[in-house]
Protein backbone atom coordinates (compact mmCIF):
# COMPACT_ATOMS: atom_id res chain seq x y z
CA UNK A 1 0.00 0.00 0.00
CA UNK A 2 0.93 3.43 -0.84
CA UNK A 3 0.86 6.07 1.80
CA UNK A 4 0.34 9.31 2.08
CA UNK A 5 3.32 10.32 3.02
CA UNK A 6 4.78 8.55 -0.08
CA UNK A 7 2.30 10.32 -2.10
CA UNK A 8 3.33 13.64 -1.10
CA UNK A 9 6.68 13.19 -1.72
CA UNK A 10 5.87 11.65 -5.12
CA UNK A 11 3.73 14.60 -5.96
CA UNK A 12 5.06 17.41 -4.21
CA UNK A 13 8.80 16.62 -3.91
CA UNK A 14 9.05 15.05 -7.54
CA UNK A 15 10.67 11.81 -6.14
CA UNK A 16 11.07 8.59 -8.58
CA UNK A 17 9.24 5.73 -9.11
CA UNK A 18 11.11 2.42 -9.58
CA UNK A 19 8.90 -0.84 -11.08
CA UNK A 20 9.92 -3.54 -8.47
CA UNK A 21 10.06 -6.85 -9.58
CA UNK A 22 7.39 -8.31 -8.17
CA UNK A 23 5.38 -5.44 -9.73
CA UNK A 24 6.65 -6.32 -13.09
CA UNK A 25 5.83 -10.09 -12.48
CA UNK A 26 2.02 -9.06 -11.72
CA UNK A 27 1.80 -6.86 -14.73
CA UNK A 28 3.46 -9.64 -16.93
CA UNK A 29 1.61 -12.41 -15.68
CA UNK A 30 -1.41 -10.50 -16.07
CA UNK A 31 -1.30 -9.40 -19.80
CA UNK A 32 -0.06 -13.18 -20.57
CA UNK A 33 -3.00 -14.38 -19.16
CA UNK A 34 -5.42 -12.27 -21.08
CA UNK A 35 -3.56 -12.84 -24.01
CA UNK A 36 -3.87 -16.82 -23.57
CA UNK A 37 -7.87 -16.31 -22.16
CA UNK A 38 -9.64 -14.10 -24.43
CA UNK A 39 -9.04 -16.31 -27.27
CA UNK A 40 -12.60 -17.23 -29.17
CA UNK A 41 -14.28 -15.70 -26.40
CA UNK A 42 -16.34 -12.45 -26.12
CA UNK A 43 -14.77 -9.61 -23.35
CA UNK A 44 -15.31 -6.23 -23.58
CA UNK A 45 -13.42 -3.63 -24.60
CA UNK A 46 -11.10 -6.59 -26.69
CA UNK A 47 -13.85 -7.39 -29.23
CA UNK A 48 -16.65 -5.82 -28.47
CA UNK A 49 -16.84 -1.96 -29.43
CA UNK A 50 -17.33 0.49 -25.79
CA UNK A 51 -20.24 1.83 -23.85
CA UNK A 52 -23.54 1.05 -25.46
CA UNK A 53 -21.43 -0.25 -28.66
CA UNK A 54 -20.09 -3.35 -26.54
CA UNK A 55 -23.32 -5.18 -28.46
CA UNK A 56 -21.05 -5.26 -31.37
CA UNK A 57 -18.20 -7.24 -32.25
CA UNK A 58 -15.06 -6.13 -33.70
CA UNK A 59 -13.57 -8.31 -36.31
CA UNK A 60 -9.47 -9.45 -35.44
CA UNK A 61 -7.91 -7.30 -38.51
CA UNK A 62 -9.62 -4.08 -36.32
CA UNK A 63 -8.77 -5.13 -32.59
CA UNK A 64 -5.68 -2.83 -32.77
CA UNK A 65 -7.28 0.17 -34.30
CA UNK A 66 -9.63 -0.36 -31.67
CA UNK A 67 -8.01 0.56 -28.66
CA UNK A 68 -6.42 4.02 -30.78
CA UNK A 69 -10.23 4.89 -31.85
CA UNK A 70 -11.16 5.25 -27.99
CA UNK A 71 -8.34 7.02 -26.91
CA UNK A 72 -8.57 9.64 -29.62
CA UNK A 73 -12.41 9.83 -30.08
CA UNK A 74 -12.68 10.28 -26.05
CA UNK A 75 -10.40 13.32 -26.22
CA UNK A 76 -12.94 15.99 -25.97
CA UNK A 77 -11.92 17.62 -22.97
CA UNK A 78 -12.92 21.52 -22.40
CA UNK A 79 -11.64 24.35 -20.58
CA UNK A 80 -8.37 25.13 -18.93
CA UNK A 81 -6.10 22.79 -18.26
CA UNK A 82 -5.41 21.12 -15.10
CA UNK A 83 -2.18 22.25 -13.59
CA UNK A 84 0.87 20.10 -13.45
CA UNK A 85 0.44 19.02 -9.80
CA UNK A 86 -2.53 17.86 -10.11
CA UNK A 87 -2.18 15.51 -13.63
CA UNK A 88 1.09 14.28 -11.84
CA UNK A 89 -0.99 12.77 -9.01
CA UNK A 90 -3.67 11.80 -11.70
CA UNK A 91 -0.77 9.80 -13.70
CA UNK A 92 0.61 8.21 -10.11
CA UNK A 93 -2.94 6.96 -9.31
CA UNK A 94 -3.20 5.17 -13.11
CA UNK A 95 0.03 3.94 -12.61
CA UNK A 96 -1.03 2.43 -9.30
CA UNK A 97 -3.86 0.47 -10.89
CA UNK A 98 -1.42 -0.99 -13.08
CA UNK A 99 1.14 -2.05 -10.88
CA UNK A 100 -1.67 -4.48 -9.13
CA UNK A 101 -1.86 -6.56 -11.77
CA UNK A 102 -5.80 -6.92 -12.53
CA UNK A 103 -6.14 -4.84 -15.75
CA UNK A 104 -4.02 -7.44 -17.84
CA UNK A 105 -1.90 -4.22 -19.83
CA UNK A 106 0.92 -4.53 -21.43
CA UNK A 107 4.21 -3.69 -19.28
CA UNK A 108 5.14 -0.94 -21.69
CA UNK A 109 2.47 1.26 -20.70
CA UNK A 110 3.13 1.32 -17.65
CA UNK A 111 7.19 2.26 -18.24
CA UNK A 112 5.65 5.03 -20.15
CA UNK A 113 3.93 6.28 -17.69
CA UNK A 114 6.50 5.64 -14.91
CA UNK A 115 8.82 7.98 -17.73
CA UNK A 116 6.17 10.65 -17.80
CA UNK A 117 6.24 10.86 -14.05
CA UNK A 118 9.94 10.33 -13.23
CA UNK A 119 10.62 13.10 -16.35
CA UNK A 120 8.15 15.56 -15.35
CA UNK A 121 6.21 15.24 -18.65
CA UNK A 122 2.95 16.49 -18.25
CA UNK A 123 0.14 15.59 -20.42
CA UNK A 124 -2.29 19.28 -21.51
CA UNK A 125 -5.66 17.98 -20.07
CA UNK A 126 -8.56 19.97 -19.78
CA UNK A 127 -10.78 20.55 -16.67
CA UNK A 128 -14.04 19.58 -18.30
CA UNK A 129 -15.32 16.25 -19.65
CA UNK A 130 -15.90 13.39 -16.85
CA UNK A 131 -19.27 12.10 -15.50
CA UNK A 132 -17.10 10.26 -13.05
CA UNK A 133 -18.42 6.88 -14.34
CA UNK A 134 -16.54 4.84 -16.66
CA UNK A 135 -14.55 6.85 -14.58
CA UNK A 136 -12.62 10.00 -15.92
CA UNK A 137 -12.93 8.80 -19.87
CA UNK A 138 -12.00 11.93 -21.32
CA UNK A 139 -9.32 13.29 -18.86
CA UNK A 140 -7.74 10.00 -19.17
CA UNK A 141 -8.17 10.10 -22.98
CA UNK A 142 -6.10 13.29 -22.68
CA UNK A 143 -3.19 11.41 -20.88
CA UNK A 144 -3.05 8.53 -23.25
CA UNK A 145 -2.89 10.72 -26.25
CA UNK A 146 -0.34 11.96 -24.88
CA UNK A 147 1.23 8.25 -24.32
CA UNK A 148 1.01 7.33 -27.24
CA UNK A 149 2.98 10.54 -28.79
CA UNK A 150 -0.44 12.43 -29.97
CA UNK A 151 -1.33 15.50 -28.33
CA UNK A 152 0.06 18.22 -26.23
CA UNK A 153 2.09 18.06 -22.71
CA UNK A 154 3.84 20.55 -20.53
CA UNK A 155 7.23 19.94 -20.45
CA UNK A 156 9.54 22.08 -18.55
CA UNK A 157 6.77 24.90 -18.15
CA UNK A 158 6.44 25.07 -21.97
CA UNK A 159 3.23 23.89 -23.84
CA UNK A 160 5.11 21.68 -26.82
CA UNK A 161 3.44 18.83 -29.08
CA UNK A 162 3.97 15.20 -27.37
CA UNK A 163 5.70 14.08 -30.42
CA UNK A 164 8.66 16.69 -30.02
CA UNK A 165 8.97 16.00 -26.91
CA UNK A 166 9.51 12.55 -26.52
CA UNK A 167 11.72 12.82 -29.21
CA UNK A 168 13.97 15.23 -27.46
CA UNK A 169 13.89 12.58 -25.06
CA UNK A 170 14.73 9.42 -26.64
CA UNK A 171 11.21 8.04 -25.82
CA UNK A 172 9.17 6.12 -28.24
CA UNK A 173 5.35 6.66 -28.56
CA UNK A 174 3.25 3.81 -26.72
CA UNK A 175 2.42 0.88 -29.32
CA UNK A 176 -0.53 -0.64 -27.93
CA UNK A 177 -1.87 -4.02 -27.21
CA UNK A 178 -4.46 -5.67 -26.72
CA UNK A 179 -6.64 -3.85 -24.26
CA UNK A 180 -4.30 -1.14 -23.44
CA UNK A 181 -6.55 1.97 -24.58
CA UNK A 182 -9.37 0.69 -22.87
CA UNK A 183 -7.52 0.26 -19.31
CA UNK A 184 -5.53 3.47 -19.87
CA UNK A 185 -8.88 6.00 -20.03
CA UNK A 186 -10.95 3.65 -17.68
CA UNK A 187 -10.92 4.84 -14.03
CA UNK A 188 -11.31 7.26 -11.38
CA UNK A 189 -7.12 8.34 -11.60
CA UNK A 190 -8.46 12.14 -12.05
CA UNK A 191 -11.08 12.43 -9.39
CA UNK A 192 -8.37 10.67 -7.17
CA UNK A 193 -5.42 12.58 -7.85
CA UNK A 194 -7.44 15.81 -7.71
CA UNK A 195 -8.90 14.30 -4.13
CA UNK A 196 -5.24 13.88 -3.17
CA UNK A 197 -4.07 16.99 -3.76
CA UNK A 198 -7.10 18.55 -1.96
CA UNK A 199 -6.86 16.76 1.21
CA UNK A 200 -2.72 17.50 1.69
CA UNK A 201 -3.96 21.61 0.99
CA UNK A 202 -6.96 21.22 3.74
CA UNK A 203 -4.30 19.57 6.35
CA UNK A 204 -2.33 22.47 6.04
CA UNK A 205 -5.43 24.59 6.02
CA UNK A 206 -6.42 22.84 9.46
CA UNK A 207 -2.75 23.62 10.83
CA UNK A 208 -2.90 26.94 10.04
CA UNK A 209 -6.91 27.49 11.46
CA UNK A 210 -5.66 25.50 14.80
CA UNK A 211 -2.85 28.35 15.07
CA UNK A 212 -5.09 31.16 14.25
CA UNK A 213 -7.64 30.45 16.48
CA UNK A 214 -5.23 30.24 19.70
CA UNK A 215 -3.69 34.08 18.16
CA UNK A 216 -7.52 34.81 18.41
CA UNK A 217 -7.82 34.08 21.74
CA UNK A 218 -4.37 35.75 22.61
CA UNK A 219 -5.58 38.98 21.04
CA UNK A 220 -8.71 38.93 23.23
CA UNK A 221 -7.30 38.15 26.18
CA UNK A 222 -9.62 34.99 26.72
CA UNK A 223 -10.07 32.56 29.22
CA UNK A 224 -8.44 29.49 28.21
CA UNK A 225 -10.64 26.88 29.82
CA UNK A 226 -12.62 26.36 26.19
CA UNK A 227 -10.11 23.99 25.27
CA UNK A 228 -9.57 22.45 28.40
CA UNK A 229 -9.37 18.42 28.92
CA UNK A 230 -11.59 17.81 30.81
CA UNK A 231 -14.69 20.59 29.50
CA UNK A 232 -13.86 18.48 25.83
CA UNK A 233 -13.39 15.21 26.83
CA UNK A 234 -17.31 14.67 27.62
CA UNK A 235 -18.00 14.79 24.11
CA UNK A 236 -16.80 11.63 22.36
CA UNK A 237 -16.26 13.10 19.05
CA UNK A 238 -12.01 12.41 18.19
CA UNK A 239 -12.16 15.86 16.11
CA UNK A 240 -13.14 18.23 18.78
CA UNK A 241 -10.96 16.05 21.61
CA UNK A 242 -8.14 16.31 19.53
CA UNK A 243 -8.36 19.75 18.13
CA UNK A 244 -9.00 20.86 21.79
CA UNK A 245 -5.35 19.39 22.71
CA UNK A 246 -3.23 20.94 19.79
CA UNK A 247 -4.87 24.42 20.91
CA UNK A 248 -3.38 23.65 24.61
CA UNK A 249 0.15 22.70 23.43
CA UNK A 250 -0.34 25.52 20.77
CA UNK A 251 -0.43 27.55 23.90
CA UNK A 252 1.00 26.17 26.51
CA UNK A 253 3.83 29.02 26.57
CA UNK A 254 1.49 31.76 26.29
CA UNK A 255 1.22 34.69 28.69
CA UNK A 256 -1.81 36.48 27.28
CA UNK A 257 -4.81 34.23 27.70
CA UNK A 258 -6.94 33.85 31.27
CA UNK A 259 -7.54 32.17 33.84
CA UNK A 260 -11.15 31.68 34.91
CA UNK A 261 -10.13 30.23 38.56
CA UNK A 262 -7.66 33.13 38.95
CA UNK A 263 -10.19 36.37 37.74
CA UNK A 264 -13.34 35.37 38.65
CA UNK A 265 -13.57 32.25 41.04
CA UNK A 266 -11.04 33.53 43.68
CA UNK A 267 -11.67 36.85 43.93
CA UNK A 268 -14.81 38.79 45.33
CA UNK A 269 -16.50 41.18 42.13
CA UNK A 270 -19.20 43.26 43.24
CA UNK A 271 -19.47 44.64 40.16
CA UNK A 272 -22.70 44.76 38.16
CA UNK A 273 -21.25 45.03 34.55
CA UNK A 274 -17.70 43.93 33.37
CA UNK A 275 -17.53 45.74 30.75
CA UNK A 276 -16.50 44.86 27.10
CA UNK A 277 -12.56 44.42 27.09
CA UNK A 278 -12.57 41.06 28.97
CA UNK A 279 -16.07 39.00 28.68
CA UNK A 280 -17.23 36.51 30.60
CA UNK A 281 -17.65 34.59 27.42
CA UNK A 282 -15.89 35.55 24.27
CA UNK A 283 -17.49 34.95 20.89
CA UNK A 284 -18.59 31.47 19.28
CA UNK A 285 -15.92 32.23 16.69
CA UNK A 286 -13.34 32.15 19.46
CA UNK A 287 -14.85 29.93 22.16
CA UNK A 288 -16.01 27.18 19.94
CA UNK A 289 -13.02 26.52 17.91
CA UNK A 290 -13.30 23.12 18.81
CA UNK A 291 -16.86 22.20 18.04
CA UNK A 292 -16.71 24.02 14.93
CA UNK A 293 -13.07 22.62 13.63
CA UNK A 294 -13.48 19.03 14.79
CA UNK A 295 -16.18 17.53 12.65
CA UNK A 296 -13.20 19.61 10.65
CA UNK A 297 -10.85 17.18 11.30
CA UNK A 298 -13.14 13.81 11.39
CA UNK A 299 -13.84 14.71 7.63
CA UNK A 300 -10.04 14.59 6.92
CA UNK A 301 -9.70 11.33 8.54
CA UNK A 302 -12.51 10.03 6.87
CA UNK A 303 -11.25 11.26 3.86
CA UNK A 304 -7.96 10.26 3.75
CA UNK A 305 -9.06 6.79 4.32
CA UNK A 306 -11.10 6.82 1.26
CA UNK A 307 -8.89 8.15 -1.02
CA UNK A 308 -5.80 6.20 0.08
CA UNK A 309 -8.18 2.97 -0.34
CA UNK A 310 -9.00 3.93 -3.79
CA UNK A 311 -5.51 4.64 -5.39
CA UNK A 312 -4.44 1.35 -4.11
CA UNK A 313 -7.48 -0.01 -5.44
CA UNK A 314 -8.55 -1.60 -9.02
CA UNK A 315 -10.53 1.16 -10.51
CA UNK A 316 -11.00 -0.17 -14.10
CA UNK A 317 -13.50 -2.64 -16.11
CA UNK A 318 -13.18 -5.67 -16.79
CA UNK A 319 -11.06 -7.07 -14.17
CA UNK A 320 -8.20 -9.53 -15.11
CA UNK A 321 -7.63 -12.13 -12.45
CA UNK A 322 -4.87 -14.84 -13.35
CA UNK A 323 -5.70 -16.79 -10.20
CA UNK A 324 -9.63 -17.40 -10.60
CA UNK A 325 -8.59 -18.12 -14.48
CA UNK A 326 -11.53 -14.78 -15.27
CA UNK A 327 -12.25 -12.16 -15.94
CA UNK A 328 -14.87 -10.11 -14.46
CA UNK A 329 -17.59 -7.41 -15.75
CA UNK A 330 -18.45 -4.86 -13.33
CA UNK A 331 -18.56 -1.25 -12.40
CA UNK A 332 -15.13 -0.20 -10.47
CA UNK A 333 -14.68 2.26 -12.33
CA UNK A 334 -17.66 4.25 -10.52
CA UNK A 335 -16.55 7.36 -8.55
CA UNK A 336 -18.99 7.53 -6.22
CA UNK A 337 -16.79 6.89 -2.77
CA UNK A 338 -14.47 10.09 -4.06
CA UNK A 339 -17.55 12.59 -4.96
CA UNK A 340 -18.97 11.92 -1.68
CA UNK A 341 -15.88 11.89 0.18
CA UNK A 342 -14.87 15.77 -1.95
CA UNK A 343 -18.48 16.75 -1.56
CA UNK A 344 -17.88 16.33 2.55
CA UNK A 345 -14.57 17.98 2.34
CA UNK A 346 -16.00 20.95 0.50
CA UNK A 347 -18.70 21.25 3.30
CA UNK A 348 -16.23 20.99 5.94
CA UNK A 349 -13.55 23.55 4.20
CA UNK A 350 -16.30 26.18 3.87
CA UNK A 351 -16.84 25.76 7.03
CA UNK A 352 -13.38 26.55 8.40
CA UNK A 353 -13.67 29.85 5.89
CA UNK A 354 -16.65 30.59 7.35
CA UNK A 355 -15.15 30.41 10.97
CA UNK A 356 -11.96 32.58 9.22
CA UNK A 357 -14.13 35.38 7.93
CA UNK A 358 -16.08 35.34 11.39
CA UNK A 359 -12.76 35.94 13.37
CA UNK A 360 -11.26 38.39 10.68
CA UNK A 361 -14.99 40.36 10.97
CA UNK A 362 -14.12 40.21 14.83
CA UNK A 363 -10.36 41.75 14.35
CA UNK A 364 -12.06 44.24 12.26
CA UNK A 365 -14.87 45.25 13.83
CA UNK A 366 -13.98 47.73 17.12
CA UNK A 367 -17.52 47.87 18.68
CA UNK A 368 -17.65 43.89 18.89
CA UNK A 369 -13.65 43.53 20.06
CA UNK A 370 -13.25 46.42 21.78
CA UNK A 371 -9.82 46.58 21.79
CA UNK A 372 -8.63 47.76 18.34
CA UNK A 373 -9.24 50.53 16.19
CA UNK A 374 -11.49 49.72 13.31
CA UNK A 375 -10.38 47.51 10.59
CA UNK A 376 -6.53 47.42 12.13
CA UNK A 377 -6.31 50.72 10.99
CA UNK A 378 -2.83 51.96 12.35
CA UNK A 379 -2.89 55.09 11.15
CA UNK A 380 -5.24 58.17 10.76
CA UNK A 381 -9.53 57.43 11.00
CA UNK A 382 -11.34 58.34 8.03
CA UNK A 383 -7.99 59.44 6.19
CA UNK A 384 -6.36 55.90 6.32
CA UNK A 385 -8.89 53.30 5.59
CA UNK A 386 -6.56 49.64 7.46
CA UNK A 387 -7.88 46.69 6.39
CA UNK A 388 -11.75 47.98 5.20
CA UNK A 389 -11.45 46.97 1.65
CA UNK A 390 -9.84 43.30 1.96
CA UNK A 391 -12.97 42.68 4.22
CA UNK A 392 -14.88 42.92 0.89
CA UNK A 393 -12.89 40.27 -0.71
CA UNK A 394 -12.91 38.00 2.44
CA UNK A 395 -16.27 38.02 2.78
CA UNK A 396 -17.55 37.51 -0.93
CA UNK A 397 -15.34 34.81 -1.33
CA UNK A 398 -16.46 33.07 1.11
CA UNK A 399 -19.72 33.69 -0.05
CA UNK A 400 -18.59 31.94 -3.35
CA UNK A 401 -17.74 28.75 -1.55
CA UNK A 402 -21.13 28.54 0.56
CA UNK A 403 -22.48 28.34 -2.85
CA UNK A 404 -19.81 25.74 -4.66
CA UNK A 405 -20.55 23.62 -1.28
CA UNK A 406 -23.83 21.99 -2.62
CA UNK A 407 -23.01 18.69 -3.37
CA UNK A 408 -22.59 17.12 -6.95
CA UNK A 409 -23.15 13.33 -5.82
CA UNK A 410 -26.76 13.78 -6.19
CA UNK A 411 -26.54 16.07 -9.48
CA UNK A 412 -26.36 12.67 -11.56
CA UNK A 413 -27.57 13.11 -14.66
CA UNK A 414 -27.89 10.01 -17.46
CA UNK A 415 -26.21 10.25 -20.72
CA UNK A 416 -24.34 7.58 -23.34
CA UNK A 417 -27.31 6.67 -24.85
CA UNK A 418 -28.93 5.64 -21.27
CA UNK A 419 -25.74 3.30 -20.43
CA UNK A 420 -24.49 5.45 -17.82
CA UNK A 421 -27.91 6.34 -16.59
CA UNK A 422 -26.51 6.89 -13.16
CA UNK A 423 -23.21 8.56 -12.51
CA UNK A 424 -20.76 9.77 -9.63
CA UNK A 425 -19.54 13.78 -10.96
CA UNK A 426 -16.71 12.58 -8.71
CA UNK A 427 -14.53 14.81 -11.03
CA UNK A 428 -16.32 17.77 -10.90
CA UNK A 429 -16.70 17.82 -7.06
CA UNK A 430 -13.07 17.06 -6.60
CA UNK A 431 -12.65 20.50 -8.55
CA UNK A 432 -15.29 22.41 -6.81
CA UNK A 433 -12.94 21.38 -3.51
CA UNK A 434 -10.09 22.55 -5.14
CA UNK A 435 -11.58 26.11 -5.65
CA UNK A 436 -13.13 25.92 -2.36
CA UNK A 437 -9.71 25.07 -0.76
CA UNK A 438 -7.97 28.16 -3.15
CA UNK A 439 -10.63 30.23 -1.68
CA UNK A 440 -9.97 29.46 1.78
CA UNK A 441 -6.32 30.03 1.45
CA UNK A 442 -7.44 33.89 0.39
CA UNK A 443 -9.92 34.38 3.37
CA UNK A 444 -7.09 33.09 5.79
CA UNK A 445 -4.33 35.15 3.73
CA UNK A 446 -6.37 38.17 4.66
CA UNK A 447 -7.39 37.15 8.25
CA UNK A 448 -3.50 36.63 8.56
CA UNK A 449 -2.31 40.42 7.78
CA UNK A 450 -5.43 41.28 9.76
CA UNK A 451 -3.76 39.12 13.16
CA UNK A 452 -0.57 40.79 12.85
CA UNK A 453 -2.06 44.01 12.76
CA UNK A 454 -3.76 43.08 15.50
CA UNK A 455 -0.42 41.63 17.28
CA UNK A 456 1.34 45.48 16.64
CA UNK A 457 -1.18 47.75 18.00
CA UNK A 458 -1.80 45.95 21.22
CA UNK A 459 2.18 44.92 21.98
CA UNK A 460 1.44 41.74 22.69
CA UNK A 461 4.54 39.94 21.09
CA UNK A 462 6.43 39.01 24.04
CA UNK A 463 3.11 37.26 25.50
CA UNK A 464 2.33 35.31 22.81
CA UNK A 465 3.30 31.34 22.46
CA UNK A 466 6.02 30.42 20.90
CA UNK A 467 4.24 28.83 17.86
CA UNK A 468 2.16 32.12 17.25
CA UNK A 469 4.94 34.36 17.75
CA UNK A 470 6.61 32.46 15.13
CA UNK A 471 3.85 32.96 12.85
CA UNK A 472 3.80 36.58 13.57
CA UNK A 473 7.11 37.00 12.40
CA UNK A 474 6.65 35.14 9.32
CA UNK A 475 4.08 36.96 8.25
CA UNK A 476 6.04 40.56 9.15
CA UNK A 477 9.00 39.11 6.98
CA UNK A 478 6.67 38.94 4.06
CA UNK A 479 4.79 42.14 5.02
CA UNK A 480 6.07 44.75 7.20
CA UNK A 481 4.19 46.86 9.10
CA UNK A 482 1.55 49.25 7.40
CA UNK A 483 0.20 52.57 8.65
CA UNK A 484 -0.13 54.72 5.48
CA UNK A 485 -2.61 52.99 2.51
CA UNK A 486 -1.14 50.85 -0.28
CA UNK A 487 -2.39 47.94 -2.58
CA UNK A 488 -2.73 44.93 -0.95
CA UNK A 489 -3.20 42.34 -3.24
CA UNK A 490 0.44 41.77 -4.07
CA UNK A 491 0.83 41.39 -0.40
CA UNK A 492 -2.03 38.59 -0.07
CA UNK A 493 -0.69 36.60 -2.83
CA UNK A 494 2.45 36.57 -1.20
CA UNK A 495 1.10 35.18 2.24
CA UNK A 496 -1.20 32.91 0.02
CA UNK A 497 2.15 31.67 -1.46
CA UNK A 498 3.80 31.21 2.38
CA UNK A 499 0.42 29.46 3.25
CA UNK A 500 0.17 26.77 0.96
CA UNK A 501 4.01 25.73 0.40
CA UNK A 502 4.86 26.05 4.32
CA UNK A 503 5.03 23.04 6.26
CA UNK A 504 2.31 22.21 8.82
CA UNK A 505 3.38 23.15 12.63
CA UNK A 506 0.98 21.03 14.39
CA UNK A 507 0.07 16.99 13.07
CA UNK A 508 -2.95 16.76 13.30
CA UNK A 509 -3.11 13.33 13.77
Amino acid sequence: MITLKEIKNIIFNNSTLELSLEERKKIEDSYNFLLSFSKDKVIYGINTGFGPMAQYRICDEDLNALQYNIIRSHSTGAGKDLEELYVRAAMLARYKTFTLGKSGVHIDLVNQLKEFINKGIYPSIPEHGSVGASGDLVQLSHLALALIGEGNVYYKGQKRLAKEVLQELGLSPLKLYLRDGLSAVNGTAFMTGIGLVNLIYAKRLTSWSVIFSVLMNEIASSYDDFFAKELNEVKLHFGQRRIAELMRQTAKDSKSMLKRQEQLYNQKHQEMFFGNEKKVQPYYSLRCVPQILGPVLDELVDCEKVLINEINSVDDNPIVDKDSKNVYHGGNFHGDYISFEMDKLKIAITKMTMLSERQLNYLLHDRINGILPPFVNLGTLGLNYGLQASQFTATSTTAESQTLSNPMYVHSIPNNNDNQDIVSMGTNSALLARKIIDNAYQVFAIQSLALVQAVEYLKIQDKLSSITLQFYKDIRNLVPIFIEDTPKYEEIEKVIDFLRTKEEKIKLY
